[in-house]
């Protein structure tokens, strides 16, 4: 079961994670947030012990980072 948040207007999104290789040719894990729970993107995951989730109060975009 993938990790969900509903965000501030009630849309409720599934946190997904892939694996990409960036310029210098190192391997890197990103997080993304998506409305489907299968996405053809990603895998679905739970919410990693050391990240957070971030709501934009602006336009309720939910974004990953790292606790501090």
């Amino acid at each position: 079961m993938a990790y969900s948040h509903v965000n501030s207007k009630g849309i409720t999104y599934y946190l997904h994670n892939t694996e990409v290789t960036l310029r210098g040719g190192k391997q890197q894990t990103i997080y993304f947030f998506a409305k489907v729970e299968k996405n053809a993107k990603g895998q679905p995951v739970d919410l990693p012990e050391d990240r957070i989730v971030k709501e934009n109060p602006r336009n309720g975009f939910l974004t990953v980072s790292k606790k501090k």
